[in-house]
């Protein structure tokens, strides 16, 4: 292990985030995008494939992917998939099965051992969804490996979740594949302890590089972000704000689960206080009450700061995606919360490309204007007592929650 701390100064370097130019960067529309592209990039895998997920779902699309995998694994494609124990537990039990009776490396994220056991450690999850296909094409954003029709929590859906994922060709695939390969050597290093593993990766993985950048499929220029809890604690959040910083016109936010810190919401302040029209496109629906009526708690301050606050309402909002002006857009895993921002392992896209911002803002707009509710600051200060004294137990909780995870301070 003591390894892989003297190489960290170098493997930091590899991972900052640098935007590339040459990318091929594809927009997906939900599942009905994601899984069938996803499935045909596994179908067509000649020697690797990586996949990370959340949630391992055991439902039929979940079935699908995963008879994709074993497929490529039986036809001697090298096959590896990590999951979080957590997000994952029971669910993936069956899934796993078939995964490693066909020869597929499965590893578990974080594994849960005891249902009450409770420290900060365990909140530290393997949240963001990547997936890296003979390291060439690659696929990040917010849906986990579930149909997007079905929740495990909640039955079945009356519409799909509403969310986002990229398919990426180009240089950007490098630096993916090098973050994902590397939480797995740090997974298994426990039980191989070799440094020739690390090295022989790194000489190989320093040629494709080469490769890569010498073939340019798109003209998109993209970087790849990550959040750990070691030398990238702080930069998807630091992007965020310093996008919304150099916000000149427009920032329309679409996200999950909503509850910022201090410093990002005086960033949106600032913005709408110097004419950036803001428009927050946030859950309609009570997926967690914790979280659903905590975020609620900020609602009338933003309104008063003519930011626009819109629910969506078909299904559950699963989306981590932004667009501010016309050139800049991100697409990814992590939340505008204290978890994401602070505490789990996040991966992002941020594309500097005029059409793919025109047509992320389009999908975005179309949503909203058909399939949102705008709040109005007067309607919502008018809201029931018991509501309101909701909005400030669950505000409450999730501030005693960012407490817990020693960062108050900064959030």
């Amino acid at each position: 292990m003591d390894f892989l701390y003297h190489k960290a100064a170098h493997w930091m370097e590899l991972l900052k985030p640098q935007f590339l130019d040459g990318n091929a960067i594809t927009l997906l529309h939900s599942g009905a995008d994601f899984f069938p592209a996803l499935e045909q990039a596994i179908r067509n895998a000649r020697r690797e494939i990586h996949l990370e997920t959340y949630i391992f779902s055991d439902d039929a699309t979940a079935l699908r992917i995963t008879l994709a995998l074993t497929d490529a694994a039986l036809r001697k494609v090298k096959v590896r998939v990590v999951v979080d124990g957590y997000g994952s537990g029971r669910l993936f039990e069956r899934m796993r099965g078939l995964l490693e009776a066909a020869g597929v490396q499965v590893t578990i994220f974080r594994p849960e051992h005891r249902i009450f056991r409770f420290n900060r450690e365990r909140l530290r999850r393997l949240h963001r969804k990547l997936v890296v296909v003979d390291q060439r094409i690659a696929f990040v954003g917010g849906l986990n490996i579930m149909d997007d029709r079905i929740d495990p929590k909640h039955g079945q859906l009356e519409a799909p979740r509403f969310d986002f994922a990229v398919r990426v060709e180009g240089p950007l695939v490098a630096p993916i594949h090098l973050a994902m390969r590397r939480l797995w050597l740090l997974l298994s290093w426990r039980r191989q302890r070799t440094r020739r593993a690390w090295r022989h990766f790194l000489s190989q993985w320093r040629e494709r590089r080469s490769a890569l950048a010498s073939v340019l499929p798109g003209q998109q220029q993209a970087a790849f972000f990550l959040r750990d809890n070691l030398r990238f604690r702080h930069t998807v959040e630091q992007a965020y704000l310093d996008a919304i910083d150099g916000a000149r016109d427009e920032i329309i936010i679409a996200n999950a689960y909503f509850f910022p810190g201090r410093h990002f919401r005086r960033a949106l302040y600032q913005a709408a206080a110097r004419g950036v029209k803001i428009t927050l496109l946030l859950q309609g629906r009570v997926e967690y009450w914790l979280a659903h009526y905590g975020a609620q708690a900020l609602y009338d301050d933003l309104l008063r700061a003519g930011i626009r606050v819109i629910e969506y309402m078909p299904s559950f909002l699963h989306a981590k995606v932004a667009v501010i002006d016309s050139d800049w857009a991100t697409i990814g895993s992590s939340n505008i919360d204290p978890f994401s921002l602070l505490l789990a392992r996040e991966a992002n896209v941020v594309v500097r490309a005029p059409d793919f911002c025109a047509e992320l803002r389009q999908a975005l707009l179309r949503a909203i204007e058909s399939d949102g509710r705008p709040l109005v600051l007067h309607h919502h200060a008018q809201r029931p007592w018991w509501i309101r004294l909701l909005n400030w137990v669950a505000y409450g909780l999730l501030r005693i929650g960012v407490a817990i995870t020693g960062q108050a301070s900064r959030y």
